[in-house]
This record gives C-alpha cells, sequence and structure tokens, in this order.
C-alpha cells in the first residue's frame, strides 16, 4: 500500500511509515485543505492514516477504531466522519464544527485501464460476464449529487477483494470538484516489518494487501514442473507443523497468534504454522451448511467453537495472518466442490471462498477449508483428513475448482472464461498427489464417434488404473503404459452414462484404488461387435506391470489379437524361477474350465516359453495368464489377460492332447497337435524330450519311438483297432516301469 500527499500540478509523493513527504513552500500546517489528496487502498487503514496525519494536528486525536466491513455504506460514512474531523483540524483550527460536507462517489474497474462509466447498466466484472453498476454522479446512498462547482475536495481510493476501484470525492457544499491528477501507484507495496517470532515485543499492523500484478501471474496450462507456486521443502516443515498441532485455543485470535509464531521466523513459516493450526483444529460446520442462520463466521466464532464453513475458514486464516505481519486476501468465486455435478453451469451469488497470501513478492492461493478434510456424500459428517495439495498450490492447478469472482485472483496469463471453468475436466487432488499429469480430453463431457471413445493419462511414476462406466468395467479396453495409460470405451447403450477412472501406486501394499478423474460420456450409436466376455479383466494386454511380474519381450504387445484361421502363438522371455500357466475363457461356449485349457499348449525352451492356442469356435476369448515362483509351493496369482478375437465361423479346431502330470516343463510336442486321431491311418509322432531312455506308443499295437541326430523322438504307428492312444516314456533304464505323458482319442466309424 501507498499513502500519498499531493498539491496541484505537482507530482505525487509516496509516504513512508513515519512521516509525510511535501512539496510546499508555507508551513508544514496545510491552510487549504482543499489542495490535499490522500489516497488509501482500503477503509479499515484510514484510522491508520489518520493517526500518521496527527503528527501535524494532535489535537484531533479522537478516533477508537476504524470499521472493517467493505459495505460501500459504511465506507461512504467513515469517509465523511474522517474528512470532517481531518477539515476541522488543517482548515478551521479552534472553531467548533467542521465545514459542511456532501459526497461523490465514483466506481470503476480495478482490472485494466480506466473505464468511462456509461449513464445506465452493466459494467463488464473482469470476468467477462455484465453486471449492474449505478448511475453516474450519485452517491452510495443512491441520492444524486450536485452539479454545482466546489473547491475543497478529499479523495479516498479503496480496493476491494472483488477488484472494484472505489473513489470517494468529499467536499464542501456549494463546491465544484477540482481535477488532480491521476498518478501511477509506483512499484511495489510499502510493507511493514515481519514479526521475528521469539524477537517480537508487540503485533505490527500490515498494510492493505494489492491486487495482483503481472509478476504474481502464472501461465496457462500447467508447465508439469511443481504442484505448488512456491518451491517448499516440507521435511524442513516437519516440527514446525508437529508444533502447531500441539498448540491449544485458550484466548483471542492474538493470544493464540503469538502462540504459534513462537516457532516461526520467515514469513512462509508463519503461514504455514497458521494453516496447519486451522487444518487441524477447525472442522467444517455440517449443520451450518444446511441451515444459514446457524452459521458463525466471524473470527472471534469460529476459533471460540472451532467450526465453521469456507467462509469462516477463510475469514480466520486472512485475521490470524493479518495479525501475524502477512499480507493476506479472503477470496470469494464458485468451486467444483460438495455437490458439484460434472457439466453444470455456475450462476449468482458466491459459493466458496479461500485465501491468497503474499510471500516473497508474489501473491498464492490456499484452501484451508479443503486442506482440513472431507464431508461425505450427504454432506452431514465432516471427517478430518488432512489435504497438503491445497497450500500454495499452483495457480493453473487450484484453478481446476477455484473459480474467483475476480479473474485477477486466477494469479494465470491468460486467464479462464466462466465458460471453460464450467466445461474442463475437474482434476481433484488425488490426481496430483498421485503423480499425474494430464488428461486427454480436457472436457467433461465426451462424445462417442461410431460408438466408441478414447481417454488417456499421463503421468511421471508407474501407476494403476481401472474405470466404471456406470458402474461397471466391462465396456472398454484400458491399457498400461510407462507414462500413464490408455482407454478406449465402447459403451453398450446410447444417452449419457457417467465414467469415473481410478488409480494406486503400484507400490501400494494395499488394494485400494482412488478415484482421479470423472466424464460423462455421451454416446450417440453403438457398436455391437465390441461387447467383451465378462471374464475380461483390466487392464488388458502386456505392460511394465506385467514385465515385473516376470514376463518380458511379448510378442504382441497389444492387448487384441486378430486371427482369422482360429490359432496364434504367442512368446515371453520368463524371468527368474517364474512357473506359469494360462487359461482360455469365452461366454460363448459351454466347454468347461478344464477342457478350455486343452486348448492352449505351452511349450518352455530355456527361459523363452510359447504358447500355442487353437480357438474352439469363431468369437470372442480372453487368455489369462497366472504366475508364482517355482519355490512358492503356493497358488497362482492373476497376472494379466489377452482378448482374441475371430470372425471365421468356419473355424472349429479341436483341443491339444491331455497332457498327465508326468509332461515336464521342456517337453515340446510338435506332431500330432490334434487330440483327436483319425481311425485307421497311420499317424506320425515327433517329440522333444531330454532324459528320457524309451518312448512308446500305445494304440492297438505298441510302437517305439526312436532319437534322432537332432535330439527329436520320431517314428510312426497306426490308429487301427482303438479308441485311445497314449504316449509313455521310460525315465531312468534301471527302473522298469513307464510313465503316460499324452493321451489321444481316436475318431469313431
Amino acid at each position: 500500500m501507498h499513502w500519498y500527499h499531493a498539491w496541484p500540478g505537482d507530482l505525487t509523493f509516496p509516504l513512508s511509515c513515519s512521516k509525510w513527504l511535501f512539496h510546499c513552500d508555507s508551513s508544514s500546517q496545510c491552510k487549504d485543505r482543499s489542495q490535499c489528496a490522500l489516497h488509501l487502498t482500503s477503509s479499515s487503514d484510514l484510522l491508520l492514516s489518520w493517526l500518521h496525519a496527527t503528527s501535524r494536528a494532535p489535537t484531533c486525536l479522537t478516533w477508537q477504531s476504524p470499521p472493517h466491513s467493505c459495505c460501500m455504506e459504511n465506507i461512504r460514512s467513515f469517509c465523511i466522519t474522517w474528512a470532517q474531523r481531518l477539515c476541522c483540524c488543517c482548515c478551521n483550527r479552534g472553531e467548533d464544527k467542521p465545514t459542511e460536507l456532501t459526497t461523490q462517489v465514483e466506481v470503476r474497474s480495478a482490472t485494466g485501464q480506466d473505464q468511462q462509466p456509461s449513464s445506465t447498466g452493466l459494467k463488464d466484472d473482469g470476468n467477462g460476464n455484465s453486471r449492474p453498476q449505478p448511475p453516474p454522479k450519485r452517491a452510495l446512498s443512491g441520492q444524486q449529487t450536485p452539479k454545482e462547482p466546489h473547491k475543497q475536495k478529499e479523495t479516498v481510493t479503496s480496493y476491494t477483494n472483488e477488484g472494484t476501484h472505489v473513489t470517494v470525492e468529499i467536499h464542501p457544499k456549494g463546491t465544484s470538484p477540482q481535477f488532480f491528477k491521476k498518478l501511477s501507484f509506483g512499484k511495489g507495496p510499502w510493507r511493514t516489518p515481519s514479526l521475528r517470532g521469539q524477537d517480537n515485543k508487540a503485533f505490527e499492523r500490515t498494510e492493505a494487501p494489492r491486487p495482483p500484478s503481472t509478476k504474481d501471474l502464472h501461465v496457462y496450462p500447467w508447465d508439469k514442473f511443481s504442484l505448488k507456486s512456491l518451491a517448499v521443502d516440507l521435511q524442513k516443515f516437519e516440527k514446525l507443523d508437529a508444533y502447531a498441532l500441539k498448540v491449544n485455543n485458550k484466548g483471542s485470535v492474538e493470544e493464540l497468534v503469538q502462540t504459534l509464531l513462537k516457532q516461526a521466523r520467515t514469513d512462509l513459516e508463519k503461514v504455514r504454522v497458521i494453516w496447519m493450526w486451522i487444518c487441524h483444529h477447525i472442522e467444517y460446520d455440517v449443520v451450518g451448511f444446511h441451515n444459514k442462520s446457524l452459521r458463525l463466521c466471524e473470527p472471534t466464532d469460529v476459533l471460540r467453537t472451532g467450526k465453521s464453513v469456507c467462509e469462516g475458514y477463510a475469514g480466520l486464516f486472512q485475521k490470524m495472518c493479518r495479525v501475524a505481519g502477512i499480507q493476506c486476501m479472503k477470496l470469494s468465486g464458485y468451486s467444483k466442490g460438495y455437490g458439484y455435478k460434472i457439466g453444470q453451469t455456475f450462476q449468482g451469488n458466491s459459493d466458496h471462498a479461500w485465501n491468497a497470501v503474499y510471500l516473497d513478492g508474489r501473491w498464492h492461493l490456499l484452501d484451508s477449508t479443503w486442506g482440513s478434510g472431507t464431508v461425505d456424500d450427504a454432506s452431514t459428517k465432516f471427517t478430518f483428513r488432512y489435504n497438503e495439495f491445497y497450500f500454495l498450490t499452483h495457480p493453473a492447478l487450484f484453478v481446476n475448482n477455484h473459480f474467483p469472482d475476480n479473474s485477477n485472483w486466477q494469479l494465470l496469463k491468460p486467464t479462464l472464461t466462466l465458460k471453460q471453468f464450467e466445461s474442463n475436466l475437474q482434476h481433484n487432488s488425488d490426481f496430483y498427489k498421485l503423480g499425474l499429469l494430464a488428461a486427454h480430453p480436457q472436457t467433461a463431457l465426451i462424445q462417442t464417434e461410431n460408438g466408441t471413445a478414447t481417454i488417456s493419462v499421463e503421468c511421471r511414476p508407474s501407476t494403476l488404473f481401472t474405470f466404471k462406466l456406470e458402474g461397471t468395467d466391462k465396456h472398454g479396453l484400458l491399457t498400461l503404459r510407462k507414462q500413464g495409460m490408455k482407454l478406449e470405451l465402447y459403451p453398450q447403450k446410447t444417452g449419457r452414462q457417467e465414467l469415473q477412472i481410478f488409480a494406486r501406486p503400484s507400490k501400494s501394499t494395499e488394494d485400494v484404488y482412488t478415484c482421479v478423474l470423472e466424464y460423462i460420456v455421451e454416446c450417440k450409436s453403438v457398436d455391437k461387435s465390441r461387447h467383451f466376455p465378462k471374464d475380461l479383466h483390466q487392464p488388458v494386454g502386456p505392460s511394465w506391470f506385467t514385465e515385473k511380474q516376470g514376463f518380458l519381450r511379448p510378442s504382441h504387445p497389444d492387448p487384441i489379437i486378430h486371427t482369422n484361421d482360429g490359432r496364434c502363438s504367442l512368446t515371453f522371455t520368463l524371468g527368474k524361477d517364474i512357473s506359469i500357466l494360462a487359461s482360455l475363457h469365452t461366454d460363448s461356449s459351454s466347454l468347461s474350465e478344464e477342457m478350455s485349457r486343452q486348448h492352449i499348449m505351452q511349450i518352455q525352451r530355456g527361459n523363452q516359453v510359447e504358447f500355442k492356442v487353437h480357438l474352439p469356435h469363431a468369437g470372442s476369448f480372453v487368455l489369462k495368464f497366472f504366475t508364482k515362483k517355482k519355490s512358492d509351493p503356493g497358488s497362482y496369482s492373476f497376472v494379466f489377460n489377452y482378448l482374441i478375437t475371430c470372425l471365421n465361423t468356419e473355424v472349429k479346431w479341436p483341443a491339444f492332447p491331455l497332457r498327465y502330470s508326468k509332461w515336464a516343463e521342456g517337453y515340446e510336442l510338435l506332431e500330432p497337435l490334434s487330440r483327436l486321431l483319425p481311425a485307421n491311418r497311420n499317424v506320425q509322432f515327433k517329440l522333444k524330450m531330454q532324459g528320457i531312455s524309451k518312448v512308446l506308443v500305445q494304440a492297438g499295437d505298441t510302437y517305439t519311438l526312436t532319437l534322432s541326430r537332432d535330439g527329436f523322438w520320431e517314428g510312426t504307428c497306426n490308429t487301427a483297432g482303438c479308441t485311445e492312444l497314449f504316449v509313455m516314456v521310460h525315465e531312468n533304464a534301471n527302473h522298469g516301469y513307464y510313465s503316460h505323458i499324452l493321451k489321444y482319442d481316436i475318431e469313431t466309424q
């Protein structure tokens, strides 16, 4: 804030905190008070300016306390009374009463350049909205001001947190306004010395906060660099935070602040300790939220009861900061908080309040209401749950769910319009706390094209995701990426549907997902070909997560495998000490789970594993993979799955031969692969097995396979005179018994 004293035709000089600066060739006593122009930035500082002025006229010091209301009528009355006392002191010393005064009020926008008010109607409020303004040349009371010339005047300029610039001219009746120069307010605010913890003997008054300027602005959209507008080391706050939590309120606001500041040295530490105390000691008043008549929002009442709504949180924070010597503003506007519905529009009065604090030469935003905890969906119960995100939040993130009445307090360049705020996707605090960076699309309403829509999320760390479209995850394909995820939606009904996206850290020991995004999906047409099996689990396909589970270098990186002839082969490189099982599932088959497994042939060659799949018919299938450590005697755990599709209705592959428990890891069957063999035919066999001394094929007769030079057991047998065929191995030449490893069925004639 700056104080000024000017003479007509001369420049305006800023005042220091201890004396006036004059440009006058007479004595310091002002003889013609009409030549004075005093500029102030808020009604609550009128008294402070008056106290400095009384260094020239101590007999006029009769003030007790100034009003602190933002009411325009109170500003008018206060300015008139102040000017009367000042005029009595400077212009009519010794007289019993001051000169009779009238007022003239001019209201204009505090943003941008001065605007000439129209004769009636509307004015821009800084957010691109037009709001009603009083007719020109009327006092705050609504009375028409006189147009006669007048010679004496006092000028008081005030800024409100809504961004209104009010100039009040006070002059004797019968005189006309005198033009005075509008001069720059200088560079930067004048600030009182801040408190220094235990080194302070008393509290000092802060100057009225200045409106945000160019140096306060941050670029929009977010640069993905930091969640906060000021670099802070939270570890350095650990002792201070612990101290704030232990401080009990046993007195006034001033006494509480004095106690808290015993451990705070810098302005940032003062703001932090006040923030932490409020977030952990003031609970949200859910009763007052529903019943306005029961709300208590004055700082003293909030401190006494220990609860309030957002207005009380913000008011108490502002009061405590000012007592601590920190410039602080209480801001109001719209919010996407309790009760917010996706896509809703905002109109009427503001519904939320928060704060801005001035630190290190810039304004910073915070919301102690949302930092303290949460209210349930029914707004009936409050739970303390500290949220660090809303402390000095980066403005480009804060605007996701906070839209101030004055767009200057977005602290952004460019600023968002209300329409953009309404349509933009809401990112709650968990989105950023989990390390997520961005989501696409950025609008909350998504329209499908040809029955599908795609959503993607970017993130730094490895994060697990899932989703719910109208309460189910069966109408989409979610794939994980190293830097996020991709979700392809295929709604199976038209109309608007709610989509929720959930996430959790991959290293979390709890299998608990947190909702991080919400969309409304508007589906105009349905793609019936994208009806997925009920056994399909999200996410689908291989990813960084499956690599951690031991599935390396997959031959099919995509989540969907399309096959025209009903056959496919997949290969992986396995991690150490990994044992794998696979199963096949579909909605359009009566095959049992055990029989479905027989349509998969697993072949392992060292640390390479191959899965051959023969589909029993056309359709959509889920190929699931399970794993466990070889050294672990426990059961297998599900890891991931593929979606396999086949549109060829002529496909009808039989199962692979039945494999007994003696079919060991490392055995490989090359032919025959079909379990069903033709009757009365010669069938060629070829297998690869290590450590076997003899291999027999038992049909109507018994046939011996021979070991070739290239390591394959080969031979031919005839299927005449039998309904089943078995392959047996003699593992140890010193033993006389054979083990069954494969079983085939023979076609009936």
